[in-house]
């Protein structure tokens, strides 16, 4: 599951910041310089047999930002090359589900790291993100807050009749929280905190 989370950290989110204009080529040849990408590149050639061009760095950089298909058709070939280079290695459990682990292989986990730094670096952390990021904390801790001062008239029955049956624990309003998706905590929000939103005929 480690592995996986990497990979589509590392390629499918790089995908959609590309997309989205997050990532520029500029920033790219920065992070991800060709040194690093030589295992793949290797890939790439042999799969090609010599077909290709003398510069695949450049065609593959290329094919990133030059349009979704091309980009699709990396990402693809990212994906393979990546999974395709997992070993798996034994540690001193005698226990089958514990004994047995995966890794990437090092010259992959290095390239794959300089994708998920891009990723972070220009994404995740930024500003326009992390606006997002702190206005979300504050409306699930709000939602949370309001809840816990009055969950007999604000919680749900059902909710409210789990949290008596548990003697008043405010972990059950936790997990109405977090099983709340974004749109159903907006609207929650809203209609606790915004003047002019809510009805009576909402669903709750």
């Amino acid at each position: 599951m480690d592995i996986a989370d990497d990979i589509a950290y590392g390629i499918h989110d790089l995908e959609d910041a590309i997309a989205l204009g997050l990532v520029t080529e500029r920033m790219f040849r920065e992070y991800v310089e060709e040194e690093c990408c030589g295992p793949f590149l290797d890939y790439l050639r042999a799969r090609e047999r010599g077909g290709s061009s003398n510069d695949l760095y450049e065609d593959f950089v290329r094919s990133l930002f030059l349009n979704s298909d091309s980009r699709k058709h990396s990402i693809n070939r990212l994906n393979h090359h990546f999974i395709t280079n997992i070993s798996i290695y034994e540690e001193n459990f005698e226990e089958p589900l514990l004994k047995y682990r995966a890794k990437i292989n090092e010259a992959q986990r290095v390239f794959l790291d300089k994708m998920q730094d891009l990723v972070s670096e220009k994404v995740i952390k930024s500003p326009k993100v992390q606006h997002l990021e702190f206005k979300g904390q504050h409306m699930v801790v709000s939602v949370f807050e309001a809840l816990k001062s009055d969950p007999r008239t604000l919680l749900p029955d059902d909710f409210h009749q789990k949290y008596v049956d548990q003697h008043c624990n405010v972990r059950v309003i936790c997990d109405y929280v977090a099983g709340m998706t974004d749109h159903y905590l907006l609207k929650t929000y809203e209609r606790l905190f915004s003047p002019r939103m809510g009805s009576v005929f909402d669903d709750i």
